[in-house]
């Protein structure tokens, strides 16, 4: 639904693209560091068309996949053989993130690579002091839990990925306001996919809501850090 809602919302004009296109570019700089030349890969996730334009312009042989068009992470894939998969801000919202890193590595030839960025523990710590300070005495959960660097390279030992990369990095972004930030989330498909969503803000919470995001800034504007996890590893 998250997925869904934010294709919808790519359709403004003004639509906010900065986390898809930065985890592309890493995509793009970690192949051309490696020298890694793919005949054939799978793209999941980048609903920009970016990537799957970049790689084919190399002479790749491109798949492309939206889990919100149906494609199932969680799920054998129904193709394999491939050079590189990259899978861009997805594998956070699954439930069996293990099961997906398992059906991806399936998918791989052998000598195949996997490239996989998603939002991970740490992202909008301002966000998260917010949304505790509007909700008073009685907290919600209103963020899904995120993975961190550690459990990530445990998860790529535990599905048998070979010479396993973990990285993290930080993205700073500053918004004049926390309605502004909510809206940049939604758009990019970062909204909250737990079962069971937590009650609304009412107004009063709202409002000190937004008081408390603009007073952790300055001048008008607040910075706020995503952090971005990439997992890489290949298959022998």
């Amino acid at each position: 639904m998250a997925r869904r809602r934010m294709l919808a919302l790519q359709n403004r004009p003004d639509a906010p693209r900065y986390l898809i296109e930065d985890m592309v570019e890493d995509v793009i700089e970690r192949l051309d560091f490696l020298r890694f030349e793919p005949a054939s890969a799978l793209v999941i996730g980048d609903w920009t068309g970016e990537l799957a334009r970049n790689l084919a312009a190399r002479g790749v042989k491109v798949t492309a996949v939206e889990p919100a068009e149906g494609f199932e992470e969680e799920q054998p894939f129904p193709f394999d053989g491939f050079d590189l998969i990259a899978s861009l801000g997805t594998l956070d919202t699954l439930n069996d993130l293990p099961g997906a890193l398992i059906h991806i590595r399936k998918a791989l030839a052998p000598g195949g690579m996997m490239i996989a960025s998603f939002l991970s523990a740490g992202c909008l710590p301002t966000l998260r002091d917010v949304m505790l300070s509007a909700d008073g005495d009685q907290p919600a959960a209103r963020m899904h839990p995120a993975v961190d660097v550690r459990s990530g390279g445990q998860l790529l030992q535990r599905t048998l990925f070979a010479d396993p990369v973990i990285d993290q990095r930080p993205l700073r972004v500053s918004f004049r306001s926390l309605d502004r930030l909510v809206g940049d989330l939604r758009a990019q498909g970062c909204g909250n996919v737990l079962a069971d969503h937590a009650p609304a803000l009412g107004k009063q919470a709202l409002e000190r809501a937004r008081e408390a995001f603009a007073a952790a800034g300055e001048d008008g504007r607040t910075v706020e850090k995503f952090e971005i996890l990439t997992l890489s590893g290949w298959k022998r």
